[in-house]
């Protein structure tokens, strides 16, 4: 699949730590018929058997939908389930060494925190980039927070499809406004809402206003 920037208007990262009354998989289809545009799977404490197995389940929901499906960090899990890419940190295995791996095909995106990452990201093949954390977020609590100065030269800096990541929800999102992203990655405004259907397509109507400002 080719990445364009559209895919990154609205990005949802799972967490399963909201799914009580549905499964992470329900969870995911109600996303995507009010307005997802790319699923990146994220399981911290899934051992890989399990991470595989409903990896397969949702690339498939995905494909439903012809939005991109990205396993986080796992290269088995992307490569097994036939993922349409692989989202990967600074602190994992090296992007040129991924590459030479899924070869071409596969979307590889990169968390970056500043312009020199970026760069480098561009510069060795990555598909897109994620930057943050742009706000205060209770998923991630090892990344500093990036300025809004930084996150609009990051974006200056590269030409390939970037994302905001971080503690995103409708009460702060229209901040980034100007900043020059591509759109934003949510967790827990989408899977933590007590309607996910609303609270998504409330997420995508702001994030198509944040990029036409941008």
């Amino acid at each position: 699949m080719r990445l364009d920037k559209k895919y990154m208007h609205l990005y949802a990262v799972t967490d399963r730590a909201w799914t009580e009354n549905k499964t992470l998989y329900e969870q995911l289809k109600e996303a995507l018929e009010s307005g997802v545009t790319c699923v990146q799977l994220r399981e911290k404490n899934l051992d890989e058997d399990s991470f595989i197995e409903e990896a397969k389940k949702i690339s498939q929901l995905c494909k439903q939908y012809n939005i991109p499906f990205i396993v986080n960090d796992n290269l088995n899990v992307a490569i097994a389930s036939n993922a349409d890419g692989i989202h990967i940190g600074q602190d994992d295995m090296e992007l040129k060494d991924v590459r030479r791996i899924v070869g071409e095909d596969m979307i590889i995106g990169v968390s970056v925190h500043t312009v020199d990452e970026a760069v480098s990201a561009q510069r060795n093949g990555a598909d897109y980039i994620g930057l943050g954390a742009v706000f205060e977020t209770s998923t991630k609590n090892d990344v500093g927070i990036l300025t809004y100065e930084t996150l609009k030269s990051i974006c200056e800096a590269v030409n390939i499809p970037k994302v905001a990541i971080g503690g995103i929800n409708s009460k702060n999102i229209l901040k980034l406004k100007g900043s020059g992203i591509d759109g934003v990655a949510v967790v827990s405004a989408i899977f933590g809402a007590a309607d996910i259907k609303k609270a998504t397509k409330e997420l995508y109507n702001l994030a198509s206003e944040l990029i036409e400002g941008t």
